[in-house]
């Protein structure tokens, strides 16, 4: 909830969902405490429980590590945009250390991240075009292990690499816009 919470704060009417009962709970609690007015709804990425174009931007932010087949919810995605509405997408980058240590920890039996998925950029833009949307640049950010030395050394010059290159991010951000006139 704290994505949520933020862009509430920000002025945006916010409506949030996550197909786990305990984070949507979690969520209200942090809409409670920081008095920000959030609608919160249990849901998976897959089926949406919305009208169809009923939202201008839905952000996703690292909702498709643990979904088996991502084009499913690009379809939902596109289905609750309105024409020239927007998407913004962030997730884990399968070309990263990040994504290496969760593998790793899949093969030394972690069951939450034996299920792990990391998409690539070119994927990504794929997946937006297939649904109907146009897909704009993929860029990339923390180029870094998770560790603090190597946070406080690359972190001035992160954003530079990002946008050059892709390789190595740990995460991936691409916009994609619904076409104004659409079948959807």
């Amino acid at each position: 909830g704290s994505l949520a919470v933020e862009l509430a704060r920000r002025g945006a009417e916010v409506t949030a969902i996550d197909a786990s009962a305990a984070m949507i709970s979690a969520a209200r609690q942090r809409a409670q405490t920081e008095r920000v007015a959030i609608d919160l709804r249990l849901a998976t990425a897959d089926n949406l429980p919305f009208q169809p174009a009923q939202f201008d931007l839905v952000v996703a932010v690292t909702i498709l590590c643990f979904v088996e087949d991502a084009a499913p919810v690009f379809s939902e995605i596109d289905r609750v945009l309105r024409p020239g509405g927007r998407l913004v997408i962030g997730e884990l980058n399968r070309w990263s250390t990040w994504a290496a240590e969760r593998r790793m920890r899949a093969w030394l039996g972690s069951a939450l991240w034996r299920r792990g998925r990391f998409r690539t950029p070119g994927l990504l833009r794929r997946l937006a075009a297939d649904a109907g949307l146009e897909p704009g640049p993929v860029i990339g950010a923390v180029y870094y292990p998770r560790l603090g030395w190597a946070a406080r050394w690359m972190g001035p010059i992160d954003s530079r690499i990002g946008k050059h290159t892709t390789l190595g991010a740990a995460f991936i951000a691409m916009a994609a816009q619904k076409p104004l006139h659409s079948g959807n």
